[in-house]
């Protein structure tokens, strides 16, 4: 089951996710769902509505977190789990890390998808894969020992996992903002 994108804003809401967490989401989302929007397009098979609520839900605990210290990509994912909502649930366990083990390089799933669009977008702004992990280092590094020697791996898959998303599609890493901000200022 997947929830639609007025259950999405209700959860946030009945869980107290801050503002600006909500505001990341939902940049976060449009990041996807554009990049999913041009994937599916080229011939990927992606649930867009899964890949939103995803997006949308992938902080769900974290102004939670940010008080009790916890994971909060492992309690998101234990709360949408018991919500019944596995497969969103699967999605914010593995936004921060994809769980180890190969990946199909044909196709890309809506879980690496939200993976990558949370790696490009800071706070509430849409930035390089390199300014995003600069930012985190910066932050959590004196909290979080070995963070550094981490940081790099992911940031590592990362970069790989954009690859392969970008070999796909016709638009590169790059031009992701001002897509955004074109379809925003036309909407306006």
């Amino acid at each position: 089951m997947v929830p639609t994108r007025q259950q999405c804003l209700e959860l946030i809401r009945q869980y107290q996710m801050l503002p600006h967490i909500v505001r990341h989401s939902e940049l976060v989302a449009d990041v996807a769902l554009l990049i999913g929007q041009k994937l599916n397009s080229s011939g990927q098979q992606l649930d867009i509505a899964l890949v939103e609520a995803g997006a949308l839900l992938h902080d769900i605990t974290k102004t939670v977190a940010i008080k009790t210290k916890e994971n909060h990509a492992e309690t998101g994912g234990e709360l949408l789990a018991s919500l019944g909502y596995s497969r969103v649930a699967n999605i914010a366990r593995q936004h921060i890390c994809l769980d180890p083990g190969p990946s199909d390089p044909n196709s890309v799933t809506e879980v690496e998808l939200v993976n990558y669009a949370d790696k490009r977008v800071k706070h509430e702004e849409i930035v390089d894969i390199e300014e995003r992990f600069r930012d985190v280092l910066d932050r959590y590094a004196k909290q979080l020992p070995g963070l550094e020697r981490r940081s790099k791996e992911v940031q590592l898959e990362t970069r790989l996992l954009e690859q392969k998303i970008f070999s796909k599609i016709d638009i590169s890493p790059e031009e992701i903002d001002d897509i955004l901000s074109n379809t925003f200022q036309s909407k306006v």
